[in-house]
């Protein structure tokens, strides 16, 4: 047996040990865990920030792209929003053990389903170092227990919270193994955690498309997708030019790293010449290069002309596609084929129209008059998130707490027999 197999099986059994102590703990201690990792955060500040330097230096010899970097960086705001986010998982219901159907039967039974655990969640992620703490937490307060394999990129951010997160627990005499940070970032170890669907029971990529690619390729073990962040806002006839460059602006710029940044702008033909120029205006001020469509290139010249490619291309950078469609049906088919049923967005003062797109685009998120950049947990309301799930199977959309729940039925009896 290799190094690598050996290795991963300790994680794994590690791990598999501490769910059954996970899955019965009281939500007074998952809370003060939680609390303890606040304020232990809090005192090692300066260390954290030591560790990230480290990183972001590492990142910035290795040439790593802006968008990474965006993501890897921790500062004083940053950390703050990341002990909010915990306070507010804090606050949340405990998930774990509601009632979610109650029936007395003429056969004689109780019949009732619980939510539960899920049990080990194996957590992939590149330049993220908030994913540590977003797992940590909402691994604790469901009552999983978590594998982390940070990138190299985020390693050091991302073991000092891991680490944060284990002298939490201890501290509420609670076993650490709970908490797993892969400290060998070497890929073999990878290749065989996936080969352990024996133990972990579900897996949390965040990354690239490719990563999340190579990890579907190789696995048994079923995962959480989140493929790509292709997400587009709609210009409809409609739409309040004012709102309009408000929220696109909001949607591609305020950071242009993020799964739920706007990638792709669809505008009505009958509006194209009055609002275009304006939203270059806006886009170029910022530096967000456009590629459009023949259409567009005609009505302003700094718009460069659009391969196909573009149209499905998740850029997480300041470079928008741009389309002039027809009508809402033209620009509902273009989104089903060329994106990635991640997030969209109609702007629009015709509720008729509205409601047309909410119902019928086939996104996780489908929003009116609203920024893409909401598609996110904390802003829904889930304190945080796991990750924006794009598939159709047990999770869509923003992956809190609820969605890290399983449930099994208690079935309950006084001599039932089946005729």
């Amino acid at each position: 047996m290799n190094f690598f197999k050996k290795l991963a099986i300790k994680i794994c059994k590690d791990a598999k040990s501490s769910t059954n102590v996970m899955a019965k703990l009281d939500t007074a201690i998952k809370n003060q865990i939680l609390i303890d990792a606040i304020e232990i955060i809090k005192l090692q500040k300066n260390n954290i920030f030591l560790a990230n330097k480290t990183d972001l230096d590492i990142a910035n010899q290795s040439k790593l792209e802006s968008s990474k970097i965006d993501r890897l960086i921790i500062d004083e705001k940053r950390l703050d929003d990341i002990t909010k986010s915990i306070e507010e998982v804090v606050k949340l219901s405990d998930p774990i053990g509601k009632i979610t159907y109650n029936i007395y039967r003429d056969n004689g039974l109780n019949i009732k389903r619980i939510s539960t655990p899920i049990g080990v969640m194996l957590a992939i992620y590149e330049s993220r170092p908030n994913v540590t703490v977003d797992i940590c937490a909402m691994s604790i307060k469901s009552g999983n227990v978590a594998i982390l394999r940070s990138g190299v990129e985020a390693f050091n951010t991302s073991q000092i919270f891991a680490d944060i997160f284990k002298k939490a627990m201890i501290k509420n005499n609670v076993s650490p193994k709970a908490i797993n940070f892969c400290e060998d970032s070497d890929r073999r170890l990878i290749k065989e955690l996936l080969k352990m669907d024996k133990y972990i029971d579900v897996i949390i990529p965040r990354g690239g498309k490719s990563l999340i690619k190579a990890i579907a390729n190789n696995t048994k073990i079923p995962l959480f997708k989140h493929l790509e962040g292709n997400c587009h806002t709609y210009i409809h006839e409609d739409a309040d030019f004012n709102k309009a460059r408000k929220i696109l602006i909001n949607a591609k710029m305020r950071r242009v790293g993020i799964c739920g940044a706007t990638e792709s702008l669809l505008v009505d033909k009958k509006i194209s010449k009055s609002i275009i120029p304006l939203l270059i205006d806006d886009l170029y001020k910022l530096g967000c290069e456009v590629r459009g469509d023949k259409s567009s290139q005609k009505i302003d010249s700094r718009i460069i002309p659009a391969k196909n490619l573009d149209f499905y291309t998740e850029y997480l950078d300041k470079i928008l596609s741009l389309k002039i469609v027809k009508n809402i049906d033209e620009a509902i088919n273009h989104i089903a084929k060329y994106g990635s049923s991640h997030t969209e967005s109609i702007i629009t003062e015709n509720n008729f129209y509205a409601n047309k797109f909410l119902q019928e685009v086939d996104s996780a998120i489908v929003m009116h008059n609203s920024s893409t950049q909401f598609a996110d947990g904390g802003e829904f309301g889930f304190g945080q998130e796991v990750g924006i799930a794009t598939g159709k199977l047990h999770a869509r959309g923003p992956v809190g707490l609820e969605q890290l729940t399983t449930f099994k039925y208690q079935v309950v009896g006084d001599c039932a027999i089946r005729k």
